[in-house]
């Protein structure tokens, strides 16, 4: 053979192989509803290829065979040599025949229905097991529907991955335990199709067995106290049936306050387990102090192993008497002195604060009254004019000009005039006051108080704001006004 004719010979090999790998050579076939399905047939009889070969596609009903042919379906495609079912139904379940020229081949389907809690079937998951530290892949790849598949998902335990590589490849560890499922998404005259495939995955352990190995020093100096309790833990790496046990006997004995504690056991990501167990010691005595508390990991491979030493704890230096002494002197007299100054204060703060206004010639009565009262008009609904012969100090002037101009202008307040006392020139009073409207002036005609019911009174009453009647307040309130005279 040439050289030139290998490259030429391995192509065609594999495209035979792959060819082959769609091929459906199981006689008794599981599908499941909804999802694409093919049936498909592959012979190496010299009839196979021949375009003059007639290929009838038969199902097996209960009054005989059917030609696929003839029974068109939208659903069910007929391409040589392959049956397509776009998708499979339960009803599409039964015996299906292949035939060309001599050549015949039988299948037993069997359509399962779509599981309504879990995004795969039981029935069609492949299992695998991994080997922790080794690699992990999950193809997501089908030999018949890659081509057609315009994406792909891959998902674990039903939720989908943050990492969707294809195929996903890394180191197995134990967490990637789990169920595996690529999702191929088709579409087919308009209309969207998947395709599933999982895989259960198991990470197995290491099969190499490792020497124990206790964490920490050798040697572990523990200072505790006479009277109190102490808990001292050993771990270590080890294999699953490796075992770790204390060694706290002496020649007379064992300590009748020490304590073993049960081991613990959690398994690590490469396999091996983390052992840890407790030696509880109560009431620390003389007798317990050093002397040496065996920790041992042992297989069949080595031993391992680490002492716990007890150590009285050091006492704590004291103080010296007379600087103690002058030290609670101090700290009496401090407080005393605080107390007093407390005390003086609470008694005295009349007197203090009037010594402080003194002292830092302080007058609080000194605002910006101008802006007080154009804040007090703008808060009011209703500006309340009392006629009077005080009514031309400076200050009623400008709290009657800025009302005006919220009443008039602005028209966010409401005037009422009362006529106190009689007034013989009103020249000096503003212009605007013109335009107020007769019933919102007001006389007051009575040398005292009139009663609540007086017409005076109810008209006043009238010009008010309305406002809801509580019981649980008394009547007579009303809300503050801006009143001056």
């Amino acid at each position: 053979m040439h050289c030139r004719e290998i490259p030429l010979t391995v192509w065609v090999l594999m495209f035979i192989s792959t060819s082959e790998e769609t091929c459906t050579s199981r006689l008794h076939i599981t599908a499941v509803e909804g999802e694409p399905f093919y049936l498909k047939y592959c012979s190496s009889s010299p009839e196979h290829g021949k375009k003059t070969t007639t290929i009838k596609w038969y199902k097996n009903e209960s009054h005989g065979l059917v030609d696929l042919s003839l029974h068109s379906s939208p659903r069910i495609l007929l391409r040589d040599y392959v049956l397509e079912f776009w998708p499979v139904e339960l009803n599409d379940s039964g015996s299906y025949s292949f035939q060309m020229g001599n050549d015949t081949h039988d299948w037993k389907l069997n359509v399962i229905p779509r599981s309504t809690h879990s995004c795969f079937t039981e029935k069609l998951v492949m299992s695998k097991a991994v080997e922790v530290k080794k690699s992990l892949q999950i193809p997501c790849e089908h030999n018949y529907y890659q081509q057609l598949a315009n994406r792909t998902v891959l998902y674990k335990n039903c939720e989908k991955m943050e990492n969707n590589q294809n195929p996903f490849l890394k180191n197995a560890e134990f967490k990637d335990q789990g169920y595996y499922t690529c999702v191929f998404f088709l579409h087919h005259n308009g209309k969207l199709f998947n395709v599933t495939k999982t895989f259960n995955i198991t990470i197995v352990g290491d099969h190499s067995n490792i020497i124990p190995a206790l964490l920490g020093p050798k040697i572990d100096e523990v200072k505790v106290e006479l009277g109190k309790d102490i808990q001292l833990n050993c771990s270590a790496l080890l294999n699953e049936k490796d075992l770790i046990y204390w060694n706290t006997r002496r020649k007379n004995g064992k300590d009748p306050n020490v304590h073993e504690g049960e081991v613990t056991r959690v398994r690590t990501s490469e396999g091996k387990w983390l052992a840890s167990t407790i030696l509880r010691i109560e009431n620390v005595n003389i007798r317990n102090l050093n002397f040496s508390y065996n920790c041992t990991a042992v297989n069949e491979g080595g031993i391992d192993t680490k002492s716990f030493l007890l150590l009285l704890k050091e006492d704590m230096v004291d103080i010296p008497g007379h600087v103690f002494t002058r030290g609670m002197i101090v700290a009496v007299v401090i407080s005393v002195m605080v107390v007093c100054l407390v005390t003086m204060g609470v008694i005295y703060r009349v007197d203090l604060v009037l010594f402080y206004r003194h002292f830092m010639g302080r007058d609080e009565t000194l605002t910006a009254v101008v802006d007080e009262i154009h804040s007090l008009i703008e808060k009011s609904r209703r500006l309340i004019i009392v006629l009077s012969k005080s009514y031309m100090s400076s200050e009623v002037r400008y709290e009657l000009e800025s009302g005006l101009h919220e009443a008039l202008v602005e028209r966010k307040i409401k005037i009422i005039l009362i006529e106190f006392t009689p007034v013989g020139d009103f020249r000096f009073l503003p212009q605007s006051l013109k335009l107020l409207k007769s019933h919102r002036v007001l006389k007051w005609k009575a040398d005292k108080s009139l009663s609540y019911n007086s017409r005076f009174w109810k008209n006043l009453l009238y010009l008010m704001p309305a406002k809801a009647v509580k019981p649980c307040r008394d009547e007579s309130e009303v809300l503050p006004v801006l009143l001056k005279s």
